[in-house]
């Protein structure tokens, strides 16, 4: 374990009350929300500025010491809890968390990087402006986080990931040097578009201390529909004719299974079935519109109309107020959460080319069920980007234990199959260290080689998140 007396040089940068090294204190930074990852630190870092930042890196390469930024620990695979050897210090980004400039007129923000992304989302409404970002933890994820793992979430359909809604970043590399990056100009065409090496990199190139957020118009107008289908087939013909009828204004397209809707009924506070009947299947549509009384409804209508007659759809509701859209929303971000109250959860980021979604599914959910008799898939996520959150509930009454020990073996099936529809095996979650085995797997040689030499030349000492990614 690291002597705290060779970490006084880091303490005194942030001062004692910010440098947590009792048990108590340093836990919650400890331990990844699924309990896959229970790690040990000698200290947790809490910088209130860029510049303090940049001195504890400095320090941590004069002294060999090694750091993993976290932002609002809601990662999923590893990459912001220390290891197991106490040696790694937590540097968490959450005191740097002020929304420092908004320009309504440019439809830019400019926020540090504990920012969490709901104050954010509040920030732009303020001003009349829409942050689309949107997640299931954006209680409490920070933007920093979600900027480093390239965050997806349910708006990428209409708006793009992370990496699309950044303009500039301020970066504190592994050396201790600033990079000041903060320009919010829509055209830049002087050279290496360097901010895209830091988003999606996990903490291993760089410590994002504050990003230009892109804005845009705040709707005027929007509609949520929550609707039944017999299967993904379906889902996938309602998407398309409502992708063709609607344009830009399909802003969310959410695939669920039954059994994931139970799940939510058992166990989420809240939680209503929005239809009379059970259905397989269901779908969550939203469209939206920067004008009042666009005859958003009417299109909804529509849309669902043509599907009902096509035999796509076998009922559906639209939400008559924004509370019972939130509730059809409420259903879709609860559907991670309520899994551990079922047992244990095998779970996949994956993603395959849209139109092969359902094909997807059906090989996947027949392997799995095939593998583990009784296990219960839960498939869910962005059908209109592709992207799946394959999650497997162990049978009822099994042993939680026996049966994730099983997960390397159940990742090997799916990813497997993903690879047959020449998809992902980690669309939005990133690699951490749950997954970096894989990218042998998935990446060529010269890739590989491509990413290390990245690493090496902004990271030589390997200061920032070892054991990660690359």
């Amino acid at each position: 374990m690291t002597d705290l007396a060779a970490l006084k040089p880091l303490i005194d940068i942030v001062g004692p009350a910010n440098a947590l090294t009792e048990p108590a204190d340093t836990a919650p930074y400890l331990r990844e929300w699924r309990d896959l990852y229970q790690g040990r630190t000698p200290a947790v870092l809490r910088p209130g500025s860029t510049q303090e930042v940049a001195a504890i890196l400095r320090e941590a390469n004069r002294l060999g010491l090694r750091i993993v930024p976290q932002g609002g620990n809601t990662g999923l695979v590893g990459g912001q809890i220390p290891d197991e050897t106490a040696t790694e210090i937590v540097l968490s980004l959450a005191r740097l968390n002020k929304v420092r400039t908004v320009d309504a007129e440019g439809y830019t923000m400019t926020v540090e990087a504990g920012c969490v992304l709901e104050k954010i989302h509040e920030a732009a409404e303020a001003a009349d402006r829409l942050f689309p970002l949107t997640l299931g933890s954006q209680g409490s994820c920070q933007i920093g986080g979600n900027l480093s793992t390239n965050a997806g979430g349910t708006a990428v359909l209409a708006y793009g990931n992370s990496r699309d809604l950044v303009l500039g970043l301020e970066v504190v590399l592994p050396t201790g040097e600033i990079w000041n990056g903060l320009r919010s100009l829509r055209k830049d065409n002087t050279g290496y578009d360097l901010k895209q090496l830091f988003i999606g990199a996990e903490g291993t190139l760089g410590v994002i201390t504050a990003a230009v957020l892109k804005l845009f118009p705040r709707p005027r107008a929007q509609e949520v529909a929550f609707a039944g289908l017999n299967d993904p087939e379906s889902a996938l013909a309602l998407f398309t004719r409502a992708r063709a009828k609607a344009g830009p204004m399909l802003t969310g397209f959410e695939l669920m299974p039954r059994v994931g809707i139970e799940f939510c009924l058992s166990h989420l506070h809240g939680a209503r079935d929005p239809l009379t009947a059970a259905h397989p299947w269901y779908v969550l549509i939203e469209l939206s519109s920067g004008t009042e009384g666009a005859g958003l409804r009417e299109l909804m209508e529509e849309i669902l109309g043509d599907a009902f007659e096509a035999g796509l759809v076998e009922d559906a509701a639209l939400a008559e107020s924004g509370a019972q859209a939130a509730a059809f929303w409420h259903l879709r971000h609860g559907m991670s959460e309520v899994q551990r109250e079922e047992g244990g959860s095998i779970k996949h980021d994956v993603s395959v080319p849209v139109a092969s979604v359902p094909a997807f599914l059906k090989q996947a959910i027949a392997a799995v069920e095939a593998m583990v008799p009784g296990c219960r898939p839960v498939p869910f996520g962005h059908m209109g980007d592709g992207n799946i959150h394959f999650n497997v509930s162990q049978p009822v009454g099994a042993d939680k234990a026996a049966y994730l020990a099983r997960w390397d073996e159940m990742n090997e099936l799916v990813h497997g199959i993903v690879h047959e529809f020449n998809g992902s095996v980690s669309a939005e979650h990133g690699i951490g260290r749950l997954k970096r085995h894989l990218l042998t797997e998935v990446k060529s040689d010269i890739e590989l080689d491509m990413m290390r030499r990245i690493k090496t030349a902004f990271d030589p000492n390997g200061v920032l998140n070892p054991g990660r990614v690359v």
